[in-house]
């Protein structure tokens, strides 16, 4: 389930991603969590969109889905994933790039 997680993030980072830009992902460990850090070099989010992101069916661009791109329920099934491993879901969007993070703990069972 993790895999699918994971590579719901990278979906949207790609779909979010002008054509010759770089997508990162890293793995960082720090005590008993691990951190898995997606960023995309795209448009930034605006801060009043952050507390939703992970909402069923929101979408920071409505228009979006008249054009078919995406259901709106991606990133929710990201946050469902992560909890159902007592893990947490975050995002930070600075001027450069939103910045997803999935923390777990660094036991899975």
């Amino acid at each position: 389930m993790l895999r699918r997680a994971i590579s719901n993030l990278l979906s949207n980072a790609m779909r979010y991603t002008p054509p010759g830009k770089t997508i990162t992902l890293r793995i960082k460990k720090a005590d008993d969590q691990i951190h898995i850090i997606v960023e995309n070099p795209g448009t930034p989010i605006a801060p009043e969109h952050l507390p939703r992101l992970f909402d069923r069916f929101y979408r920071v661009d409505p228009s979006r889905q008249r054009k078919g791109e995406g259901s709106g329920i991606g990133l929710a099934i990201v946050k469902s994933i992560v909890i159902a491993h007592q893990g947490k879901v975050s995002v930070t969007s600075d001027t450069r790039a939103p910045r997803f993070i999935l923390t777990l703990p660094k036991h899975l069972r």
